[in-house]
């Protein structure tokens, strides 16, 4: 991705009741999908409003959750009770996850230019840039953020509320300098970020005692911890015959890793023409029937990320493998060593080996 022209930050928002189910595999987070489709909604919103500013990618993060379960061992949704039917049988109740969040999300715009009109999207123009994010924000309010009501912020000292926009310097060392002083307003707070090389990664060590292995396998294996008996680092007898269990793939500083929804693909080679499936959402665009693609995420501190790229999200598409997908530009710091312990190194995957469809 390239380096976008600004970014517009709504910051700690407050959402009531949104969806806590991200797909069919996960939940405790609304899928990232959510968040590009509010952004193209906002876009289209901001339009309508003559603001001339184009959404290109979305950053989020997440600095409160609260999802609504019941507390212990087995956690269960808390579900409504709906009204009775019409000769007084008791209605089916529809499982449904909510949850409160506090979030900000970041995005990447750029200004929608007429021929022969001065640039607008440029430093100096301070007034037109908080016209815009007041805007932005106003509109934003009215609207459905993956599920959940936006309400209004409480005015917090030392903590910046209101929406705002800022340029991107075109030189690479401002635009670091720039990010430094940014990130420190996310803080505290978590940013989801896309890990599609731990996915390779699990991949290549399940293969070397299951040879038949899938990615599939290796997203379900990351899922979860596999607690084992670990060995002294020397293999001396353990004292006392008492052996510690827990999970080689997961030791101390490895980061919050999660399963994560990431796009769709397509079920079929070709998309129906427009107007020829019953009841589609839109009879004027094809249609096409997809599934959940899965791929990993980390939540990441804000303090880092090193640049705008390693926190935004962009959707990309396709055609030929019918492949729907939201990527990111997060890449860790190598680690010491040369990749030769059983675990791939950046040079061993393929993004395009790094996600699974079922």
């Amino acid at each position: 991705m390239t380096q976008p022209q600004a970014i517009l930050v709504l910051p700690h928002l407050r959402i009531q009741s949104a969806n806590a189910i991200a797909s069919p595999l996960t939940h405790g987070f609304p899928s990232i999908t959510a968040f590009t489709g509010l952004m193209w909604a906002l876009e289209r919103k901001l339009t309508q409003a003559e603001v001339p500013l184009r959404l290109q990618a979305v950053g989020v993060v997440c600095h409160h959750h609260q999802e609504q379960v019941t507390q212990g061992y087995v956690r269960s949704f808390n579900l409504t009770r709906n009204p009775v039917d019409k000769d007084g049988s008791t209605a089916a109740i529809v499982e449904e996850g909510r949850m409160h969040l506090q979030i900000t999300l970041v995005l990447a715009v750029s200004e929608k230019r007429k021929p022969g009109t001065p640039a607008a999207l440029v430093q100096g123009n301070d007034a037109q840039q908080a016209d815009w994010a007041q805007i932005a924000g106003d509109t934003l309010a009215g609207m459905r953020v993956a599920g959940g009501s936006v309400l209004p912020s409480r005015p917090v000292p030392g903590k910046r509320v209101r929406p705002w926009m800022a340029i991107v310097p075109d030189d690479p060392e401002a635009a670091a300098a720039e990010f430094r002083q940014w990130r420190r307003q996310w803080l505290p707070g978590f940013a989801l970020v896309g890990r599609d090389e731990l996915l390779a990664q699990r991949l290549q060590h399940l293969r070397t005692t299951q040879p038949d292995a899938t990615l599939l396998d290796a997203w379900l294996h990351t899922a979860r911890f596999n607690h084992q008996p670990l060995s002294s680092a020397d293999d001396r007898p353990v004292p006392d015959g008492k052996v510690a269990w827990g999970d080689p793939l997961r030791p101390k500083g490895s980061g919050w890793v999660v399963p994560i929804p990431v796009g769709y693909a397509a079920l079929a080679p070709q998309a129906h023409p427009a107007g020829t499936v019953r009841n589609a959402r839109d009879a004027n665009v094809p249609l096409r029937f997809v599934e959940s693609v899965y791929s990993l995420g980390e939540w990441v501190s804000p303090h880092r990320l090193h640049s705008l790229t390693e926190l935004l999200w962009q959707a990309e598409t396709d055609e030929a493998q019918g492949l729907y997908r939201c990527c990111n530009g997060y890449r860790p710091s190598p680690p010491p060593g040369d990749g030769s312990n059983g675990t791939a190194t950046s040079a061993d995957w393929d993004d395009a080996d790094a996600y699974d469809y079922t």
